[in-house]
């Protein structure tokens, strides 16, 4: 199955994804997604939860960027159905741009937003990749066939954490994990030959900006299995205070300085580039930068310095 090509650290590729700052303009992600592909980066992730049309934002920016491969998603299976999502690459094929699907169950939350239920989310995973692959095969599935299925067939990624998640993942292209230490890196990618990693990345950030990152962890500290990586980790403590449920400005009052440290790539560029070597070392075959936002110091500079003519 063909994925991006691109920039390798010890055979390791590197991507971009978008940040969809809910605090931030789309345009801030449009800046971001225009600067990757100047760069030179083989692949970009366009997300899906609160802020924008996944299939849409896409299809703005193969429009506006001229190389780089798009993976929707990961697209949450609650939401969307197999045919949506075969409806989707069928559309953004026509832009002629390679690409590809990521799938994932996201949260109770998300699917709550939609009127949906989160329950089984595991078996529709699974359901999910096998009857998106039979669509993009030119199948049928449940009477529904697609009329001009991607003349290249877009690869599909599962986005894992949990053991179901990890199987359904199996006959996947590519699995994809979110936020998580090298250790648990390790253990994971041991059982997918083609695993990414989404990490936040900020080279010599400001403490501010180090701060800023590290709010977006504190929804993951009392979350089942990252809780528990987090206590692995050495955090267990502040775990056992985030599942008491507070509030979340006070489980962040809470958050030490070093926890970034552990979950993300941010330091000096050298001090980044170790990091990445450590994943590299244990498996992962793909390290996904989520740069901040644009209007920070670092993150034009960190897409900058770890771009593939750079590396």
């Amino acid at each position: 199955m063909h994925m991006a090509s691109g920039p390798y650290i010890r055979g390791m590729r590197v991507s971009v994804v978008l940040g969809q700052w809910l605090d931030r303009p789309l345009e801030a992600d449009l800046e971001i997604a225009r600067l990757a592909d100047r760069l030179g980066y083989p692949e970009l992730w366009v997300p899906e939860m609160a802020k924008a049309d996944s299939p849409a934002l896409a299809t703005l920016i193969a429009e506006r960027t001229s190389q780089i491969e798009i993976t929707l998603g990961p697209l949450p299976v609650t939401v969307r159905t197999p045919v949506q999502i075969a409806i989707a690459l069928q559309t953004l094929a026509l832009t002629g741009r390679p690409i590809h699907v990521a799938l994932g169950t996201s949260s109770s939350l998300v699917a709550r937003w939609h009127g949906r239920s989160r329950r089984g989310a595991a078996h529709r995973l699974d359901v999910t990749r096998r009857d998106v692959a039979a669509l993009l095969a030119g199948e049928r599935v449940n009477g529904f066939r697609l009329a001009r299925p991607p003349a290249s067939r877009p690869s599909i990624t599962v986005a894992a954490f949990g053991p179901r998640a990890v199987h359904a993942a199996a006959a996947a292209d590519r699995m994809v994990l979110n936020m998580v230490t090298v250790a648990t890196a390790g253990r994971l990618a041991s059982q997918h030959p083609n695993t990414a990693v989404w990490l936040c990345a900020a080279v010599d950030p400001s403490d501010e900006e180090r701060a800023w990152l590290s709010r977006g962890f504190v929804g993951y500290l009392a979350a089942p299995g990252y809780g528990e990586m987090f206590t692995e980790a050495g955090y267990g403590e502040l775990v056992d205070f985030a599942r008491s449920k507070p509030g979340p400005k006070e489980i962040f009052a809470r958050v030490p300085d070093d926890l970034i440290d552990r979950v993300a790539l941010v330091g000096s560029e050298a001090t980044v580039r170790a990091r990445m070597e450590e994943y590299a070392a244990v498996g992962i075959t793909e390290i996904c930068l989520v740069p901040a936002a644009p209007d920070l110091p670092s993150s034009h500079r960190t897409l900058e310095v770890l771009a593939p003519a750079v590396a």
